[in-house]
């Protein structure tokens, strides 16, 4: 059975030839940022991918096609506040939208499944989901992390949404068996901050892209499975240091817990909408850099990834 598949003839070409691909997130623009930034910023994180000599993929799920690459009309569609039609797609809903020949927006688990099934083994987002906090109670974990255990991608992150509970993220993704690695520092980053309020070291570090290829080529000649996650500072110059995102953090939960408007599915999107409000827009300003930051280091791996490839 044919998969109900198209890739872009750009993205097509350039994995046909080995040319580095670097796949993107669509749920980032459908749910991630206020129109008409989300879709402002696709187009320049697409467009900072092709400056480090690679070609971005932006996956979405169009009328029951899994779309590798996308135009600016089905940009524009996915980033359009009205496109009711368009759901959230991960690992559990993404073969029955595919079915009914639905739409959606990626997140990152269904990005890296879409990826990998076109061949492309770096991926760029935001930040990954986690464990979540109270998960001890409300078992609220994130499918991101079973997708690293089990599907061969390489994603470019600033860390867990600091929303999260990180130190459980990062058990679960050692129990897991998913290699991370954060790029020049030894301690983990905590996405809008380069570092968590608690110091949390990373479990390896990274100074080079090339080094950090390296470990993936070899982790897939081992046949250990799964993907790996690079977590990559945002830049200093961009950051929310944690004395003053942490107390905001802390404040946008407990609004959450107390407003019996918020369900389960709309905790995080009204957390992230309060942090928003409190920071007056500075989170997003910092969620863009880091976006663009993380585009620029996965396209410097996938290059090197397919430079070791032609060089056997």
């Amino acid at each position: 059975m044919t998969l109900p598949m198209d890739i872009a003839p750009e993205v097509a070409e350039a994995l046909a030839n080995n040319h580095p691909v670097v796949a993107l997130e669509s749920t980032i623009v459908s749910h991630g940022m206020p129109y008409p930034r989300n879709i402002e910023t696709a187009k320049a994180v697409e467009a900072e991918v092709r400056a480090q000599g690679a070609v971005p993929a932006t996956i979405a799920v169009l009328d029951g096609r899994i779309k590798i690459g996308i135009t600016k009309d089905q940009l524009a569609r996915i980033g359009d506040p009205e496109s009711r039609d368009l759901v959230k797609l991960s690992r559990a809903n993404l073969a029955s939208c595919l079915a009914a020949k639905g739409s959606g927006s990626t997140t990152v688990a269904a990005t890296m499944i879409a990826a990998d099934l076109a061949g492309i083994e770096v991926f760029a987002t935001g930040g990954i989901g986690g464990v979540h906090r109270g998960a001890e109670t409300s078992f609220d974990i994130s499918a991101d992390l079973q997708e690293l255990s089990r599907t061969p991608v390489l994603v470019v992150c600033a860390g867990a949404k600091a929303i999260l509970d990180v130190p459980k993220t990062l058990e679960a993704l050692e129990t897991l068996g998913v290699p991370v690695v954060t790029h020049g520092q030894s301690e983990f980053p905590a996405f809008w901050s380069r570092n968590h309020p608690d110091g949390i070291g990373s479990p390896s570090v990274a100074a080079t892209s090339g080094q950090m290829a390296a470990d993936f080529q070899m982790s897939k000649q081992l046949g250990l499975g799964g993907g790996m996650l690079v977590a990559n500072p945002i830049p200093a110059e961009h950051e929310i240091p944690t004395e003053v995102i942490s107390p905001i953090i802390a404040e946008a939960v407990r609004d959450a817990e107390t407003d019996p408007n918020v369900t389960r599915g709309g905790v995080t999107p009204f957390i992230l909408q309060r942090i928003f409000e409190l920071t007056e827009g500075r989170s997003l300003e910092a969620n863009i850099a880091l976006v663009l930051n993380n585009a620029r280091l996965a396209s410097k791996i996938a290059k090197d990834l397919t430079a070791t490839a032609r060089n056997g």
